[in-house]
């Protein structure tokens, strides 16, 4: 004998409405658990910039200058490709953003020519 799934419910189920009040509860705990706090750290952030004098942006590290790494990871698609056809990178216009950064740190980090013929 093959069995069945369970028998159907005879009824459904009525769904019982929540009382008024308790739906405002909720949209009331809802503004004080998500939306207060968002207002004040968004006011907090806001006062920390106006205390501030002069760039908005922290003064670029040492590390920064020195790295081209770090230089290129900050530089958008189009301001690589202005170095590179600076630096006479051949095919550069059809690099993506991976290929043209290793070019570029290969040529950034090779000692210009005049150089090299002097060693």
């Amino acid at each position: 004998m093959a069995s069945q799934g369970p028998p159907p419910d005879p009824e459904p189920r009525q769904l019982h409405p929540l009382p008024r009040g308790l739906v405002e509860l909720y949209g009331l705990l809802a503004v004080l658990f998500v939306l207060v706090p968002e207002w004040m750290a968004g006011g907090a952030l806001f006062s920390f910039r106006d205390g501030r004098q002069g760039s908005e942006l922290p003064v670029p590290s040492g590390a920064w200058r020195r790295l081209p790494e770090l230089r290129l990871a900050t530089m958008g698609l189009a301001d690589l490709r202005r170095l590179a056809r600076q630096q006479r990178i051949s095919g550069y216009a059809s690099l993506n953003r991976e290929r043209l950064t290793a070019r570029l740190l290969a040529c950034l980090r090779e000692p210009p020519t005049e150089v090299r013929d002097l060693l």
